[in-house]
């Protein structure tokens, strides 16, 4: 049960939308596409159901900036659903927008509300007076431009009950991959100390692993929790073994401080598996790389992504078997196969 004078907020981030999805495809495969757009709608359904007060977006709507307007449609139809429901949604521009949503008037909505400038956004929620702050993606030198960007919201000039802060960016501690990389130092890597006081918690995006940043890489506390949902599908293999959702945070205020964090929770979506297959191919005839193949994919997961690797040359018949068509016509039609072929093969699509 929610408490009293608390404001519900849905954290998404990097859908990356239109990634591997063509208007006018020119093979007809099962493509990742779609996953995208489901599962960002599954996590916009407690939004949609009014079950929370406020929607921020993190970044990266969409997996490039120069997209046709009929993608950016698409992919804000999702989130003008939300906004059309009575929910206010931010939105702050990412990398892959170039830091700037494009044809921006398609998104124009009175309850959708883009970071497109550093600036703050006041609303009133809950019956609590909500500030969200923040800019567009800064590519270059955000270490030392972060202060300068933060004072042109004009954040601290007016009294709120729960302060925000949004953006797209990397803060030192956060971590991706399967070892566990780790960001320390670096003009596009935001210090910990460079957070200030006055902010109930920072939503960001950028860092497709989810994870929430509590204190700087000496161990010295945040001033606020740094909060990363991740992305909500797997968009490379560093990611096969992470989980993928959004998280559903509560927040109160607390005597002019900015607000407090109640509770959170981080909601998992179910993402494809990401399934690397190597191969020794050097001299197998056509029959037995085909019956090779068949076996091995037969044993996988019939949703899974699949990308195979192969090493050596089969015999020229055998090349025949690795072009992409006839990979695919071994597959399950609910299989999403990728070829990386030796060298010395014809490359075929």
């Amino acid at each position: 049960m929610t408490d009293v004078g608390t404001l519900r907020v849905l954290l998404i981030a990097d859908t990356h939308l239109g990634f591997d999805l063509p208007l006018r495809p020119r093979v007809q495969r099962r493509r990742r596409g779609p996953d995208f757009f489901a599962n960002t709608r599954r996590a916009l359904a407690p939004a949609r159901r009014g079950e929370v007060d406020l929607v921020v977006h993190g970044g990266d709507v969409l997996y490039r900036s120069k997209v046709k307007p009929a993608l950016v449609q698409l992919a804000f139809e999702p989130l003008l659903e939300v906004a059309d429901g009575g929910v206010p949604v931010v939105v702050v521009p990412g990398n892959h927008e170039r830091s700037a949503i494009p044809y921006s008037l398609l998104v124009a909505h009175p309850r959708l509300f883009l970071l497109d400038r550093p600036r703050t956004i006041r609303l009133t929620l809950a019956g609590l007076r909500v500030a969200v702050s923040g800019f567009p993606c800064a590519r270059d030198d955000i270490r030392d431009r972060f202060a300068g960007l933060l004072a042109e919201t004009g954040w601290p000039e007016r009294p709120a009950d729960i302060r925000l802060l949004c953006m797209h960016q990397t803060v030192e501690g956060a971590r991706v991959g399967p070892a566990h990389y780790t960001f320390r130092r670096g003009a596009d890597i935001l210090p910990g100390r460079s957070l200030p006081r006055g902010f109930a918690a920072v939503l960001a995006g950028h860092i497709h692993r989810h994870q929430v940043l509590t204190a700087d890489l000496q161990g010295r506390p945040l001033a606020a929790p740094v909060f990363y949902p991740g992305s909500i599908e797997r968009t490379s293999g560093a990611e096969r073994d992470e989980a993928k959702g959004f998280v559903i945070m509560e927040l109160g205020p607390e005597g002019g401080s900015g607000g407090r964090l109640v509770r959170w929770r981080f909601e998992k979506l179910p993402a494809r598996p990401l399934i690397a297959l190597e191969l020794e191919v050097g001299g197998m005839e056509g029959e037995a790389l085909r019956r090779l193949l068949t076996k091995q994919l037969a044993a996988l997961d019939p949703e899974a992504v699949v990308s195979i690797r192969v090493q050596g040359t089969p015999t020229p018949e055998g090349v025949e078997i690795l072009r992409a068509p006839a990979v695919r016509g071994l597959a399950p039609d609910t299989m999403t196969v990728s070829l990386a072929r030796p060298s010395r093969a014809k490359r075929s699509e």
